[in-house]
C-alpha cells in the first residue's frame, strides 16, 4: 500500500486512494468522528455548534459486515438532539428516479410515530442528498431546500418534512448563504482527489483539518480499505452491467431497425407483385372477350 510511507498527513502526497466520494469512506468518516459529522450537519442545516446537544447514529456499519448483503446500507441515519430525525446519501451516481427514490426515503423517515403515540409527536424528517449529478439539469442550483407547498397560496403545508439536495457539480452556483455555512468548502472535500488538495482545504478551517486527518488516517485502516475496495468493485461490475445493458439494447434496437426495413421492402415487393397480377388478370380478361 503506497500509503504506509506517508506517516502524516503533511508529507501525504499524490492521489487519494479513497476519497469522500467513495460511500464506504464517507460512511466510515461521518460515523469515525464525531466533530466531523457535526460540523457537516450544521453546515448543511445552518446551525451553530451549540444547537448541537447530541448526534446518534441509527445505522452505524459494522466492519467485517458483508458489502453484498441486501441489510448493506451506505446512507447515513441519525437522530438529532433526540427530536429530528435525519438520513444523509451520498450519491455518486446518476439515478433517473432519483426524485422518486429520495421522497420515498423521506415519507418512511417520517413514518417516525411509535405505536399509541399521538400525531402530533412525530418528529421532523429530513432527507439530505449529496449528488454528483445534477437532479435537474434545466434548473441547476448548489444548495436546495424543498419542502410541500400549497400551489396556489404558495404557503408550507407542513415544516416537518424537508428534502435538502447538495449538488457536488456546481459548486461555482453557491450563493453568499452557501459560503457562509462554508458549503462550499465541504463540497470541494468531497471532490478534493489529491492529498495536496486535501491539505490546501485543511488550511481554512480547524474543523476541516480534522477532516483530512480522519481521511487520511482511515485510508491506513486495512479494515476500511478492503471495504473501500469492495464498494469500487461493486460499483465497477454495476456500471458493467448497465454498459453492456446498452449494449445489448443498442444491438437490439439495431437489428429490429433492419428488420423493419426488410419487412417494408418486402411489402413493396409483396404490392409490385399484387399490382402485376391485376395487370395480367385484366389482360386475361380482354383476351377472353
Amino acid at each position: 500500500m503506497k500509503n504506509k510511507q506517508m506517516k502524516t498527513l503533511k508529507n501525504a502526497v499524490g492521489k487519494i486512494d479513497y476519497t469522500l466520494m467513495n460511500d464506504c469512506m464517507f460512511h466510515s468518516v461521518m460515523t469515525k468522528n464525531g466533530n466531523v459529522l457535526k460540523g457537516l450537519l450544521c453546515a448543511l442545516l445552518h446551525l451553530k455548534p451549540d444547537e448541537v446537544q447530541s448526534i446518534t447514529i441509527l445505522n452505524p456499519i459494522e466492519l467485517g459486515d458483508d458489502i453484498r448483503s441486501k441489510s448493506f446500507i451506505l446512507d447515513i441515519k441519525l437522530l438529532l438532539n433526540d427530536t429530528k430525525i435525519i438520513n444523509i446519501e451520498l450519491q455518486v451516481r446518476p439515478q433517473y428516479y432519483w426524485n422518486d427514490r429520495s421522497l420515498i426515503y423521506l415519507c418512511r423517515l417520517f413514518d417516525n410515530l411509535q405505536k399509541g403515540e399521538p400525531y402530533s409527536d412525530v418528529m421532523p424528517a429530513y432527507h439530505i442528498s449529496l449528488l454528483d449529478f445534477t437532479p435537474f439539469p434545466e434548473h441547476p442550483a448548489f444548495y436546495t431546500t424543498n419542502k410541500m407547498m400549497n400551489v396556489q397560496k404558495h404557503y408550507i403545508y407542513n415544516d416537518k418534512f424537508t428534502l435538502n439536495v447538495l449538488d457536488l457539480n456546481q459548486i461555482e452556483r453557491a450563493t453568499d448563504e452557501d459560503k457562509q455555512w462554508k458549503l462550499d468548502y465541504w463540497a470541494r472535500l468531497f471532490k478534493a482527489e489529491t492529498w495536496e488538495g486535501l491539505k490546501m482545504l485543511a488550511q481554512q478551517d480547524n474543523d476541516f483539518q480534522e477532516t483530512c486527518e480522519t481521511i487520511f488516517r482511515l485510508n491506513q485502516d486495512e479494515k476500511v480499505r478492503c471495504l473501500c475496495q469492495a464498494r469500487e468493485e461493486a460499483e465497477r461490475i454495476a456500471r458493467t452491467i448497465k454498459h453492456d445493458y446498452e449494449i445489448d439494447e443498442k444491438s437490439l434496437a439495431e437489428k429490429d431497425a433492419i428488420i423493419a426495413d426488410q419487412s417494408h421492402a418486402l411489402a413493396e415487393k409483396d404490392n409490385a407483385l399484387a399490382e402485376k397480377d391485376a395487370q395480367i388478370a385484366m389482360l386475361m380478361a380482354q383476351l377472353n372477350q
